[in-house]
């Protein structure tokens, strides 16, 4: 009998239902609801049964910074390498945006062309070091990105107390200007006055850029064929070192993105001594999105329902919100334990074959 094979975006998808069914059961233990529970996420993040579109608004701008560093992770697994490094590439790629919208003076349709470019730059450098470690001299990614968190984290605060630091509030740099915001009025107007702002467009047009790039493109080939084997690639003809150099500083500059869209688009200012969580969500939206442009994109928008939603489940049922980030740490064990599910699915599918070849 032939043996069926499934691919990751099933399993991803199994991942994600038995995540969901353990976490109804855990709510139906502590004496809640789940159906109610599930319905108040979901009507918290989009708005269901409310007028206008804020909450679903708030709900895609939460999205945008999950969708760049699960495609900063993606894009570097895709090419063999692990992204560990996508909070401090984040975290420094905003920290320079900021920077920029407190240091220049342009009006806004100059400004956020700029910001992009410079947030991209700011994190494609911070992920050019460590491909230049692996690269040069063979140090793990894993090790070198870590490290280089903290430094991103410690260099920014001392950034911000030295150069922008608020006058009333110690923690937090000065807020940028309303010409350096990626946020923008027909669009907040549009979903009733929401948080939603350029970010969510910027990380659409990067999912079908780095689509673009993977799966249409000669650079996009190379980058696989090193993730795949870079042995077999050397041999090939491929330049592995520069092409482990070039994953890095795309997947830092995704990583960068979001930084820009975090702390120029969903606020206005970095608060210090706080390193970005959606550094390290990302690694998860990528694992959920089976490391795919288009899967990071619907695993981040789900784990924004998820984020946005839970204040507002708790708030009208004794359900704690814990639970929501209960189920996402729970999805995330079942995808990282994918091989037991394929097994499971594939034992299940040749027993429906033998069955089916017997009724024959």
């Amino acid at each position: 009998m032939k043996k069926r094979n499934f691919n990751t975006l099933t399993i991803s998808f199994f991942a994600t239902l038995f995540g969901l069914v353990a976490g109804a059961l855990l709510i139906w233990a502590i004496g809640g609801n789940p159906i109610e529970g599930y319905g108040y996420i979901i009507k918290g993040a989009l708005g269901i049964g409310f007028e206008g579109f804020s909450r679903l608004g708030d709900t895609l701008s939460t999205s945008a910074p999950l969708i760049l560093t699960g495609l900063s992770v993606a894009f570097a697994f895709r090419t063999g390498l692990f992204n560990i490094g996508a909070a401090g590439q984040m975290l420094f790629g905003g920290f320079c945006a900021l920077a920029v919208g407190l240091s220049v003076n342009l009006p806004q349709p100059l400004m956020i062309p700029l910001i992009i470019l410079v947030s991209f730059v700011g994190g494609a450098f911070w992920g050019l070091i460590p491909g230049l470690l692996k690269a040069i001299f063979n140090v793990h990614e894993v090790v070198s990105t870590i490290m280089l968190n903290w430094i991103s984290y410690w260099l920014v605060y001392y950034g911000v107390q030295t150069f922008f630091k608020a006058a009333t509030i110690e923690t937090e740099s000065k807020q940028v200007p309303e010409v350096s915001s990626l946020r923008l009025g027909w669009l907040s107007d549009l979903f009733n006055d929401s948080v939603i702002n350029f970010g969510i467009f910027i990380a659409i047009s990067a999912v079908i850029i780095v689509a673009f790039i993977l799966n249409k493109t000669v650079l996009g080939f190379e980058l696989k064929a090193v993730g795949f084997n870079r042995h077999a690639a050397e041999y090939a003809g491929v330049n592995v070192k520069r092409n482990i150099v070039m994953s890095m500083m795309i997947a830092g500059g995704l990583a960068g993105l979001a930084g820009a869209a975090e702390f120029l688009g969903n606020g206005t200012s970095i608060q210090i001594g706080v390193m970005p969580t959606q550094g390290f969500d990302g690694i998860a939206v990528a694992l959920i999105g089976a490391n795919t442009p288009i899967g990071a994109m619907f695993a981040a928008f789900f784990f924004a329902v998820l984020y946005t939603g839970k204040g507002f489940m708790s708030a009208n049922t004794t359900i704690p919100p814990m639970i929501a980030d209960t189920i996402i740490a729970t999805i995330i064990y079942f995808a990282a334990t994918s091989v037991l599910i394929e097994k499971g699915l594939t034992k299940l599918s040749n027993l429906r074959g033998k069955r089916g070849g017997k009724n024959e």
